[in-house]
């Protein structure tokens, strides 16, 4: 099954999507890349907040791209969890790579295809949680990258939301289903 868990910032999201995999062997697929070669110290303690929480027993996979990662498994037979968190670090990092802050909405088209693509075709001994921000319920930033990231990301959840069995919107820690 594929399931996207959206959720606002501090929702719940990434622990839902944990326990989703249960006792199930899991890859989990972190996606934050530092821009400048490391982490600010906030964000360095959310990194291990996070790492602090996974089984010992989870493989995480911190330095291929998502897609990638999910391209390798298409001849898969045995079964398997991925847990990706999330795509938003995933855009950003994108974005960041190509210096595109500046740059026009659908610059990433290629990129999500390719994701997409690779989500389409995993067998189905695949369990894939994919997580995302959910951005577009706020306001309209101010400032050019902010919009930018807002509307790609907004695009890809629609995009990722489509070729999904599941879909989970956790909004104060409390999961609401919109897809099953």
């Amino acid at each position: 099954m594929r399931t996207l868990v959206l959720g606002g910032a501090r929702s719940g999201k990434s622990c839902f999507a944990e326990e989703l995999v249960g006792d199930a062997s899991c890859v989990y697929v972190a996606t934050a890349r530092p821009y400048s070669g490391e982490f600010d110290a906030d964000f360095a303690e959310r990194i291990r907040h996070h790492v602090q929480r996974r089984p010992a027993r989870w493989v995480t996979e911190d330095a291929r791209d998502v897609t990638e990662v999910l391209s390798s498994l298409r001849g898969r037979t045995e079964p398997l969890t991925v847990l990706v968190d999330d795509l938003g670090t995933w855009v950003t990092h994108l974005i960041d790579r190509r210096g595109g802050w500046a740059g026009p909405r659908g610059q990433l088209a290629g990129a999500f295809d390719a994701l997409l693509e690779a989500i389409a075709a995993l067998p189905s001994c695949v369990d894939l949680i994919v997580v995302s921000p959910e951005v577009g319920m706020g306001i309209i930033p101010e400032h050019h990258a902010g919009r930018l990231f807002r509307d790609e990301i907004g695009t890809l959840n629609q995009q990722v939301a489509g070729v999904c069995e599941r879909v989970e919107l956790v909004v104060a820690g409390q999961a609401l289903s919109l897809k099953r």
